[in-house]
């Protein structure tokens, strides 16, 4: 084994840590997902709550902003998201 072989091998050993991935790494988007489908149920428990007339009108509204809001920013990020694929399938191999 010559020395130059030898450097790559040590540095490759010494930058390997740097490219594996973070164990944690999808716990963000699990985060976000857990949220948007609490603002979804809690939408629909204050709506259910509304018609039976236990919430007053202001919550109900309150409830539906928030939950349109929700759903407004999911529709957003998959857009994102499919766009960046089409992207992708448009590059040249």
């Amino acid at each position: 084994m010559d020395i130059a072989s030898l450097n790559a091998a040590e540095r490759y050993a010494a930058f390997k840590p740097a490219t594996e991935p973070k164990p944690n790494t999808g716990a963000g988007f699990q985060n976000l997902a857990r949220d948007f489908a609490e603002t979804l149920r809690a939408g629909e428990e204050t709506a259910t709550t509304a018609m039976t007339g236990g919430a007053d009108p202001h919550a109900l509204v309150q409830a539906l902003a928030q939950t349109e809001l929700a759903v407004e920013a999911a529709v957003t990020v998959r857009d994102r998201v499919v766009e960046a694929y089409q992207e992708i399938l448009r590059m040249p191999v």
